[in-house]
């Protein structure tokens, strides 16, 4: 099972975090910094497995995830480190595929992705992640499936006037509603309300 899937550039900015069971954020936030802080001091040319159930002591982040079988599989792209944290059940060489599809997959949807990409487009981001592995479980690596799915959403965002249409849609609505007059002046008793103008807010 996948526990946690981190990208972050090399000063160690997330760029991309998500995690596949409930830790308090402080939990979360020392997972990242650890994580970052073991891959960083690694050289280009060491493998991209990092074991975390040897008998001796283990740099990994493993004790904050409750459990002594974890592992860090990780690519450097350009700026980016992808990380995966994953229990001994995968295989490192099938989670490393799965990083090179994602990877692959980002550069097709974007064509030739960087690092600004996953800042301003994390939902889209987070839906081509979302096709790729469910509650840790990877569910499609047909790159061509994926970039499907994506683009079939796109167009149903387009059809719909997407997101960013909906507040000036609801702010017309909300202008073109037949309001009876309102009055200016309420008298209970000995009290005077005086209602304001509110046609200057519409």
């Amino acid at each position: 099972m996948i526990n946690a899937i981190l990208v972050f550039n090399n000063h160690g900015k997330p760029r991309l975090v998500r995690f596949y069971q409930h830790l308090a954020e402080e939990v979360q936030q020392q997972i990242i910094r650890d994580t970052f802080h073991l891959v960083l001091k690694r050289d280009d040319h060491i493998c991209n497995f990092l074991e975390c159930g040897s008998p001796q002591p283990c740099p990994c982040p493993h004790s904050l995830f409750g459990g002594s079988d974890y592992k860090l599989i990780y690519r450097h792209y350009a700026t980016l480190y992808f990380v995966f944290c994953v229990d001994s059940s995968e295989s490192e060489l099938g989670i490393l595929d799965l990083i090179q599809v994602f990877v692959e997959t980002l550069d097709k949807c974007f064509e030739n992705v960087c690092e600004l990409d996953l800042i301003f487009h994390m939902d889209k981001v987070h839906h081509i992640l979302q096709e790729m592995v469910i509650g840790g479980m990877v569910l499609e690596t047909n790159m061509n499936e994926i970039v499907a799915q994506v683009e079939a959403q796109g167009k149903l965002e387009k059809a719909e006037g997407g997101l960013s249409a909906a507040p000036s849609r609801a702010v017309s609505a909300v202008k073109n509603i037949n309001l009876p007059e309102i009055p200016r002046n309420i008298n209970i008793g000995d009290i005077n309300i005086k209602v304001p103008n509110l046609s200057q807010f519409m």
